[in-house]
C-alpha cells in the first residue's frame, strides 16, 4: 500500500506535492458500464424468456443449466469489475520536489514503478480530446525526459493543464537548483 511516508526509494527532504488518480468520471462510466450488464440478463428473462416460456423453463432440465450460467456470467461480471476497480485506483502518479514517480499496475499480480528526476524534464504536453474529456476537464499528460523512459504519460487525469504548469514550474526550480549546486 502506498503511503506519503513510504515512496519508492525516498530521498531526504523529498517533499510530496501532488498525488494523482484517474478522473472519477473514468471510475463512474465504468460502473455505469457494469451496471447496464448486470441488469441485461435481468431484462432478457423478463421481456423475453418469461413470456415465450413461462413455467417450462422452471420444470424441465434447462432451469439448472441456465442457473448456472447465470451464476457464472455474474461471477465473470464481478471479477471484471473488481479488476477494473483495482486498475483505476492502484495507478498513481506522485509529482514530488524532487522527482516524479509513475506507478502502473498491469493485472493483478504486476506492477511497474518509473520515475524521473525533474531537471531532466525536456518537455511537458497536456492534451483533452473528446467531447467527454473536454465537458469534465480530463486528459493525458506527456512528460518528455532524457532518461531511458523517453515519455512518461499521465492517463485520464483530471485538469491536465494544471498538471502541465505545477510539473513545468518544479522541473525549472528543480533544473536551477541543479546547476547551481554544480550538478
Amino acid at each position: 500500500m502506498l503511503s506519503l511516508n513510504n515512496l519508492p526509494n525516498k530521498i531526504n527532504g523529498e517533499e510530496v506535492i501532488k498525488i494523482i488518480r484517474r478522473d472519477v468520471f473514468i471510475l463512474l462510466k465504468k460502473v455505469l458500464f457494469f451496471f447496464v450488464l448486470i441488469i441485461l440478463p435481468a431484462i432478457i428473462f423478463y421481456f423475453v424468456v418469461l413470456p415465450s416460456y413461462p413455467q417450462i423453463l422452471f420444470d424441465s432440465f434447462l432451469y439448472p443449466f441456465f442457473l448456472i450460467l447465470t451464476s457464472f456470467y455474474y461471477l465473470s461480471l464481478w471479477l471484471f469489475f473488481f479488476f477494473s476497480f483495482i486498475d483505476y485506483y492502484l495507478d498513481v502518479w506522485i509529482i514530488t520536489d524532487e522527482r516524479i514517480i509513475d506507478i502502473q499496475q498491469n493485472g493483478f499480480f504486476s506492477r511497474t514503478i518509473s520515475e524521473q528526476r525533474l531537471y531532466r524534464i525536456q518537455d511537458v504536453t497536456s492534451e483533452s480530446h473528446g467531447f467527454f474529456p473536454t465537458i469534465f476537464k480530463y486528459g493525458e499528460v506527456y512528460i518528455q525526459t532524457a532518461g531511458t523512459k523517453q515519455r512518461f504519460i499521465f492517463k485520464e487525469v483530471p485538469i491536465p493543464e494544471e498538471t502541465r504548469s505545477v510539473i513545468i514550474k518544479l522541473a525549472e526550480r528543480s533544473k536551477r537548483a541543479h546547476i547551481n549546486d554544480g550538478g
